[in-house]
Order: structure tokens, then C-alpha cells, then sequence
């Protein structure tokens, strides 16, 4: 028996497409178990990279008006206004002026009944009758003397003493007299008149009053009102424009549909440390009493030239150490953090005076962390909404 040696090229042929086929077959298989795992890890390590770029909002700025059109809260004061208090004691006899009586300059607003004024007058007037009795007596004594004195009939001495009592009574009636005069001044403040005229906005007496001159007790109280004074604090940017005589406005919410004219009265012509405003007084003619003094009303101060300022969001804004900042995206995609001045808070916009451009794009709600430099995604869809 032959033994012929093995050789595996002998091998048939069959044999060796078995094994190619099973080669393949495993080959297949780790590779069907392969792919899942490197499509998942290409897809998280895209998604990495996607979330490592955050997605901002932005938002242009708009323009506003200027601050020509500011308006401004104020306060409405009588253009005069005095209490008005007794100067003699006493009883109120009567008042002739109740709330809201329009009066004259001079009219009589109330009597006083002055039992001890008058007592005190009456004694003052015979205090002086008894000086000038006293003076005339003094003084046909003093002529006398000094007649006498030419023949000798008399001394030097008793003549000088005649003169010194004349010039005593000469002075004890101007005293009395003075006397006189002032409680009859006092006698007349029992008439208790308007100073000037205008509105009575307060009566705080009633008949049978015990009234104390000095005591403080305000018995009325006059406004002149058919012309006013308007109060308005300016903010600082707004000061250098204000002038006496410039023209304003003024808008009175009980009075839809109506401007009033007012002028600029004057300034205090300094700037408050604590409010960083001008206090301004503005006049306002109120002949038919459609503005009510106490009210709160509010001012613009019309001007030729408006002021170009732009406007953002309250939310755009970033406050730092740097002061307030917004996050401005560049062509690039690129953040960079920009210092900006503020001016007029508006509520849900704030007003930029510098920093920005009316083609910024502005960054909203930018997260605190946000730096300068760093690359963003602008959201598409929600920058189309918002410039709807």
C-alpha cells in the first residue's frame, strides 16, 4: 500500500471556497457588531460638539425719541398760598368765608369780640388824656419861669427844673399816645381780612371760638389759584436745555384730550445730589380753574431737534464690575462684551446713550458665565421672531 504525502494546495476546491466563505461570514459578523458602536460614538461626539456651542437669541436695537419727548411727573401749587391767623384775643363774633368762597383783596373773613382789648384801650386813652392835662400844665409853668426869670423873680434853678418837668410831660404823652396807637392796631385785627385775593381752602373756626393771638391756631387758609405753580424735577442729561421762559406742556390725567401751555419760571440752578435732577418752576395760567392745585400732572419740554437714541431689552442687559455690558455676536460668530451707558429706564426696555449700533446684533438673556470671545450659534427661528 502507497501512503502519498498531504498537500493542501491538493486540496479540492470546495474545501477552500468553505473557507473563504466562513472567513467572510466572520469577518461580517464583528463587522455588523463593530458599526453600531462607531455610528454611536460619531453621533455623541458630534452632539458634544454641537452642545459645546451655545444657542443665543439675539435682538437689534431700536430707535426711540428723544428726550425732547420725555414727559415728566410734577406736582401743581397755588401760585400763592397763606394761613391765615389771629392777631387780637378774643371770641369769634362771626366769619363771612366758608370753603371754596372766592374773595377780594381786603374782604372781611371773620370778627373777633375783644372785651379785654378793648378795656385796654379804653385805659390807654385816658392814660393819655391825663398826660396831655399833665403836659399843658407843665408847659404854661415853664413859660412862666422863663418870663419871670428875665425880671429876676425867679432863680435860674427853679426855671431849669420848670423846663425839665415840660420835657418829662412832653415824653410821657408821646408814650401814652404811642400806646394808643398800637392796641388800636391790635383793636383792628378783630377785622380779620383777605391779603390777597384768591380761594378759601380752609376754615378752622366756628362762632363762640376762644381765639389766642399767638397761640398757632390757623383760622383759615387762602390759595390764589387762577394762576399756578408747577413743580418738575429734569434729569441731568435734560438740565442744560432748560431755560426761564422756554415753553412747556402740561397734561392732566382728569383732563384727557388736553394740553396745557406753561412757561419756565425759573430753576434752582443746581443739580440734587440725591435725586441727580433739576428742580424747575413752570407757570401755568388757570383762569376757569380746570387744574386743581395738589394735582399730580405731567410735563414735556417740546424741542426742534429730536435725540437719536437706541433702545434693548432690559434682559440683554449684564452687569459686571465693568459696570452694565451687553454681548454683542460678530460676523464670525463671536462674542464681544461691550461696555454700554445707560439712559432712560422705560420699564421693559432700557435706553443705551452709547456703546451699540443700530446693526448690533444683542445677545438676550446672555448667561453670566458668557465671555468674551467665545463662539455662539445664533438661533434663526427665534431672531425671525422677534423682528416680526
Amino acid at each position: 500500500m502507497n501512503l502519498e504525502t498531504s498537500d493542501p494546495t491538493s486540496r479540492p476546491p470546495k474545501l477552500r471556497r468553505v473557507a473563504v466563505v466562513a472567513t467572510a461570514l466572520i469577518v461580517g459578523i464583528a463587522l455588523a457588531g463593530l458599526m453600531p458602536r462607531w455610528r454611536h460614538r460619531t453621533a455623541m461626539e458630534n452632539e458634544t460638539r454641537e452642545l459645546a456651542i451655545p444657542t443665543v437669541r439675539v435682538v437689534s436695537p431700536t430707535a426711540t425719541k428723544g428726550e425732547a419727548e420725555l414727559w415728566l411727573p410734577a406736582e401743581v401749587k397755588p401760585w400763592i398760598e397763606a394761613p391765615i391767623y389771629a392777631r387780637a384775643s378774643g371770641y369769634l363774633k362771626r366769619w363771612l368765608a366758608d370753603l371754596g368762597t372766592r374773595v377780594e383783596t381786603g374782604q372781611l373773613l371773620a370778627e373777633i369780640e375783644t372785651p379785654e382789648l378793648d378795656q385796654d384801650l379804653e385805659r390807654a386813652r385816658h392814660e393819655l388824656a391825663e398826660a396831655e392835662a399833665a403836659f399843658g400844665l407843665a408847659k404854661i409853668t415853664s413859660d412862666r419861669y422863663t418870663e419871670l426869670l428875665k425880671t429876676d423873680s425867679v432863680s435860674e434853678q427853679e426855671t431849669a427844673e420848670k423846663q425839665a418837668d415840660l420835657a418829662l410831660k412832653t415824653a410821657r404823652v408821646a408814650s401814652a399816645r404811642a400806646n394808643v396807637r398800637r392796641l388800636e392796631s391790635l383793636q383792628s385785627f378783630a377785622r380779620v381780612t383777605a391779603p390777597f385775593a384768591g380761594v378759601i381752602t380752609l376754615r378752622n373756626v366756628d362762632v363762640g371760638d376762644l381765639i389766642s393771638a399767638g397761640a398757632g391756631k390757623e383760622l383759615f387758609r387762602l390759595a390764589q389759584t387762577d394762576r399756578l405753580r408747577v413743580y418738575v424735577r429734569v434729569p441731568q442729561s435734560l438740565a442744560p436745555s432748560i431755560a426761564p421762559g422756554q415753553t412747556a406742556e402740561l397734561l392732566v390725567p382728569e383732563r384727557p384730550g388736553r394740553i396745557f401751555g406753561a412757561l419756565v419760571a425759573g430753576t434752582a440752578g443746581v443739580i440734587s445730589a440725591e435725586s441727580r435732577t433739576l428742580l424747575a418752576q413752570l407757570e401755568v395760567q388757570n383762569p376757569r380753574s380746570e387744574i386743581l392745585a395738589g394735582s399730580f400732572v405731567q410735563v414735556r419740554f417740546p424741542a426742534g431737534e429730536q435725540t437719536k437714541c437706541l433702545s434693548l431689552p432690559g434682559n440683554a442687559l449684564l452687569f459686571r464690575a465693568e459696570g452694565p455690558q451687553v454681548g454683542v455676536v460678530g460676523p464670525d460668530d463671536r462674542v464681544e462684551l461691550r461696555s454700554v451707558k445707560l439712559g432712560r429706564d422705560f420699564g421693559r426696555t432700557v435706553e443705551i446713550v452709547d456703546g451699540i449700533a443700530p446693526e448690533d446684533r444683542v445677545i438676550l438673556n446672555p448667561p453670566d458665565s458668557l465671555t468674551d470671545g467665545a463662539v455662539v450659534r445664533v438661533d434663526e427661528t427665534a431672531k425671525a421672531e422677534t423682528a416680526r
